[in-house]
Protein backbone atom coordinates (compact mmCIF):
# COMPACT_ATOMS: atom_id res chain seq x y z
CA UNK A 1 0.00 0.00 0.00
CA UNK A 2 1.41 3.40 -1.00
CA UNK A 3 1.98 6.22 1.43
CA UNK A 4 -0.82 8.28 -0.27
CA UNK A 5 -3.36 5.63 0.80
CA UNK A 6 -2.31 5.57 4.44
CA UNK A 7 -5.09 6.67 6.73
CA UNK A 8 -2.78 7.41 9.68
CA UNK A 9 0.92 8.16 9.88
CA UNK A 10 2.55 7.02 13.11
CA UNK A 11 5.55 8.79 14.62
CA UNK A 12 7.70 7.24 15.92
CA UNK A 13 7.42 3.55 15.10
CA UNK A 14 9.38 2.60 18.24
CA UNK A 15 8.32 2.93 21.85
CA UNK A 16 11.41 3.70 23.89
CA UNK A 17 11.40 3.20 27.66
CA UNK A 18 14.37 4.33 29.83
CA UNK A 19 14.63 1.29 32.07
CA UNK A 20 14.12 1.96 35.79
CA UNK A 21 13.20 -0.85 38.17
CA UNK A 22 10.17 -0.60 40.46
CA UNK A 23 8.87 2.48 38.65
CA UNK A 24 6.18 3.04 36.01
CA UNK A 25 7.58 4.48 32.78
CA UNK A 26 5.69 6.16 29.95
CA UNK A 27 6.34 6.61 26.26
CA UNK A 28 4.16 8.09 23.53
CA UNK A 29 3.53 8.26 19.80
CA UNK A 30 1.50 10.49 17.48
CA UNK A 31 -1.25 9.54 15.05
CA UNK A 32 -1.37 11.94 12.09
CA UNK A 33 -4.42 12.02 9.84
CA UNK A 34 -3.37 13.60 6.55
CA UNK A 35 -6.64 12.76 4.79
CA UNK A 36 -10.00 14.50 4.60
CA UNK A 37 -11.74 11.58 6.34
CA UNK A 38 -12.62 10.88 9.94
CA UNK A 39 -10.42 7.93 10.91
CA UNK A 40 -11.14 5.48 13.72
CA UNK A 41 -8.23 3.70 15.42
CA UNK A 42 -7.64 0.96 17.96
CA UNK A 43 -4.40 -0.04 19.73
CA UNK A 44 -3.57 -3.63 20.68
CA UNK A 45 -0.52 -5.18 22.37
CA UNK A 46 0.95 -8.64 22.78
CA UNK A 47 1.23 -8.08 26.55
CA UNK A 48 -1.92 -6.24 27.74
CA UNK A 49 -1.23 -6.88 31.46
CA UNK A 50 2.10 -5.09 31.25
CA UNK A 51 0.98 -1.90 29.51
CA UNK A 52 -1.71 0.74 29.88
CA UNK A 53 -2.70 2.63 26.71
CA UNK A 54 -4.54 5.98 26.78
CA UNK A 55 -6.51 6.30 24.62
CA UNK A 56 -6.60 2.73 23.31
CA UNK A 57 -9.20 3.72 20.68
CA UNK A 58 -10.72 6.87 19.27
CA UNK A 59 -11.28 9.17 16.30
CA UNK A 60 -8.70 11.30 14.53
CA UNK A 61 -10.40 14.15 12.71
CA UNK A 62 -9.35 15.21 9.19
CA UNK A 63 -5.96 16.94 9.00
CA UNK A 64 -5.33 16.59 12.72
CA UNK A 65 -3.30 14.54 15.19
CA UNK A 66 -3.85 12.44 18.31
CA UNK A 67 -1.31 11.59 21.01
CA UNK A 68 -1.28 8.10 22.51
CA UNK A 69 0.51 7.50 25.83
CA UNK A 70 1.73 4.00 26.73
CA UNK A 71 2.63 3.35 30.37
CA UNK A 72 4.68 0.30 31.28
CA UNK A 73 4.12 -1.25 34.68
CA UNK A 74 7.01 -1.27 37.14
CA UNK A 75 9.57 -4.02 36.53
CA UNK A 76 11.00 -6.00 39.45
CA UNK A 77 14.15 -7.01 37.58
CA UNK A 78 15.92 -6.01 34.39
CA UNK A 79 15.39 -8.27 31.35
CA UNK A 80 18.47 -10.06 29.95
CA UNK A 81 20.47 -7.85 27.59
CA UNK A 82 17.68 -5.24 27.76
CA UNK A 83 15.80 -7.11 25.05
CA UNK A 84 12.01 -6.86 24.73
CA UNK A 85 9.76 -8.90 22.45
CA UNK A 86 6.59 -6.93 23.15
CA UNK A 87 4.79 -5.43 20.17
CA UNK A 88 1.95 -2.99 19.53
CA UNK A 89 -0.55 -2.99 16.68
CA UNK A 90 -2.43 0.12 15.54
CA UNK A 91 -5.50 -0.52 13.38
CA UNK A 92 -7.22 2.30 11.49
CA UNK A 93 -10.35 2.50 9.35
CA UNK A 94 -12.42 5.24 7.73
CA UNK A 95 -15.29 6.33 10.00
CA UNK A 96 -18.49 8.17 9.26
CA UNK A 97 -18.25 11.97 8.97
CA UNK A 98 -18.65 13.59 12.35
CA UNK A 99 -17.88 10.39 14.26
CA UNK A 100 -16.79 10.68 17.92
CA UNK A 101 -14.72 8.30 20.11
CA UNK A 102 -17.77 6.62 21.65
CA UNK A 103 -18.84 5.53 18.15
CA UNK A 104 -15.81 3.26 17.80
CA UNK A 105 -16.67 -0.45 18.09
CA UNK A 106 -15.24 -3.85 17.16
CA UNK A 107 -17.42 -4.20 14.06
CA UNK A 108 -15.67 -1.25 12.43
CA UNK A 109 -12.45 -3.32 12.28
CA UNK A 110 -14.04 -6.55 11.01
CA UNK A 111 -12.18 -7.59 7.88
CA UNK A 112 -14.64 -10.41 7.24
CA UNK A 113 -17.38 -7.83 6.87
CA UNK A 114 -15.43 -6.25 4.04
CA UNK A 115 -13.96 -3.40 6.02
CA UNK A 116 -10.72 -1.85 4.74
CA UNK A 117 -8.47 -1.95 7.81
CA UNK A 118 -4.93 -0.63 7.84
CA UNK A 119 -2.39 -1.93 10.34
CA UNK A 120 0.92 -0.57 11.65
CA UNK A 121 3.24 -2.30 14.10
CA UNK A 122 5.40 -0.73 16.77
CA UNK A 123 8.19 -2.41 18.69
CA UNK A 124 9.38 -1.75 22.24
CA UNK A 125 12.96 -0.76 23.02
CA UNK A 126 14.52 -0.59 26.48
CA UNK A 127 17.10 2.13 27.08
CA UNK A 128 19.86 1.90 29.65
CA UNK A 129 19.32 4.35 32.52
CA UNK A 130 21.51 7.42 32.11
CA UNK A 131 23.76 8.51 34.96
CA UNK A 132 22.90 12.11 35.90
CA UNK A 133 25.67 14.57 35.03
CA UNK A 134 27.83 15.78 37.88
CA UNK A 135 27.04 19.36 38.92
CA UNK A 136 30.77 19.91 39.58
CA UNK A 137 32.95 20.64 36.49
CA UNK A 138 35.82 18.26 35.79
CA UNK A 139 38.39 20.99 36.41
CA UNK A 140 37.10 21.47 39.96
CA UNK A 141 37.14 17.73 40.63
CA UNK A 142 40.86 17.68 39.83
CA UNK A 143 41.51 20.27 42.50
CA UNK A 144 41.43 23.52 40.56
CA UNK A 145 39.95 26.21 42.82
CA UNK A 146 37.00 28.27 41.55
CA UNK A 147 37.90 31.46 39.75
CA UNK A 148 35.97 33.67 42.16
CA UNK A 149 37.99 32.29 45.08
CA UNK A 150 41.27 33.08 43.28
CA UNK A 151 40.15 36.61 42.48
CA UNK A 152 39.07 37.36 46.03
CA UNK A 153 42.24 35.91 47.53
CA UNK A 154 44.48 37.81 45.13
CA UNK A 155 42.68 41.08 45.85
CA UNK A 156 42.97 40.56 49.61
CA UNK A 157 46.72 39.81 49.45
CA UNK A 158 47.33 42.82 47.24
CA UNK A 159 45.41 45.14 49.59
CA UNK A 160 47.36 43.89 52.62
CA UNK A 161 50.66 44.45 50.77
CA UNK A 162 49.74 48.03 49.85
CA UNK A 163 48.67 48.84 53.42
CA UNK A 164 51.90 47.45 54.94
CA UNK A 165 54.05 49.36 52.48
CA UNK A 166 52.22 52.63 53.17
CA UNK A 167 52.60 52.21 56.93
CA UNK A 168 56.32 51.45 56.59
CA UNK A 169 56.92 54.57 54.48
CA UNK A 170 55.00 56.71 56.96
CA UNK A 171 57.03 55.40 59.90
CA UNK A 172 60.27 55.94 57.99
CA UNK A 173 59.33 59.55 57.27
CA UNK A 174 58.42 60.18 60.90
CA UNK A 175 61.67 58.56 62.03
CA UNK A 176 63.73 60.79 59.67
CA UNK A 177 61.84 63.86 60.83
CA UNK A 178 62.47 62.96 64.49
CA UNK A 179 66.18 62.46 63.86
CA UNK A 180 66.43 65.83 62.10
CA UNK A 181 64.53 67.56 64.90
CA UNK A 182 66.73 65.92 67.50
CA UNK A 183 69.85 67.04 65.68
CA UNK A 184 68.59 70.60 65.34
CA UNK A 185 67.55 70.77 69.00
CA UNK A 186 70.90 69.41 70.13
CA UNK A 187 72.66 72.13 68.16
CA UNK A 188 70.45 74.81 69.70
CA UNK A 189 70.98 73.29 73.15
CA UNK A 190 74.75 73.40 72.74
CA UNK A 191 74.51 77.05 71.82
CA UNK A 192 72.37 77.74 74.90
CA UNK A 193 74.74 75.78 77.13
CA UNK A 194 77.64 77.86 75.96
CA UNK A 195 75.73 81.07 76.66
CA UNK A 196 74.69 79.89 80.14
CA UNK A 197 78.23 78.80 80.95
CA UNK A 198 79.48 82.25 80.25
CA UNK A 199 76.80 83.83 82.44
CA UNK A 200 76.17 81.47 85.31
CA UNK A 201 78.00 78.22 84.57
CA UNK A 202 74.82 76.15 85.24
CA UNK A 203 72.43 74.30 82.85
CA UNK A 204 68.70 74.97 83.44
CA UNK A 205 66.70 71.88 84.38
CA UNK A 206 64.16 72.60 81.58
CA UNK A 207 66.76 71.79 78.93
CA UNK A 208 67.72 68.55 80.68
CA UNK A 209 64.09 67.39 80.62
CA UNK A 210 63.79 68.36 76.97
CA UNK A 211 66.84 66.25 76.09
CA UNK A 212 65.32 63.25 77.91
CA UNK A 213 61.99 63.58 76.09
CA UNK A 214 63.72 63.75 72.73
CA UNK A 215 65.70 60.62 73.57
CA UNK A 216 62.51 58.69 74.43
CA UNK A 217 60.82 59.70 71.18
CA UNK A 218 63.86 58.79 69.15
CA UNK A 219 64.07 55.38 70.82
CA UNK A 220 60.37 54.69 70.03
CA UNK A 221 60.80 55.43 66.34
CA UNK A 222 64.01 53.41 66.17
CA UNK A 223 62.13 50.33 67.44
CA UNK A 224 59.27 50.86 64.99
Amino acid sequence: MTSEQELLTIEPLELKFPLELKKQISSSFQLLNKTDNFVAFKVKTTNPKKYSVRPNSGIVQPRSTCAVVVTMQALKEAPPDLQCKDRFLVQSVVANPGAVPKDVNAEMFDREAGKHVEESRLKVIYLSPHKPPSPVPEESEEGSPPRSFESEGGHSSHSEGVTSKTLYLKLAEEKTYAVEQNKRLRQELEMLKRGQAKTSGRIPILYVLLIGLIGLLLGYYMKS
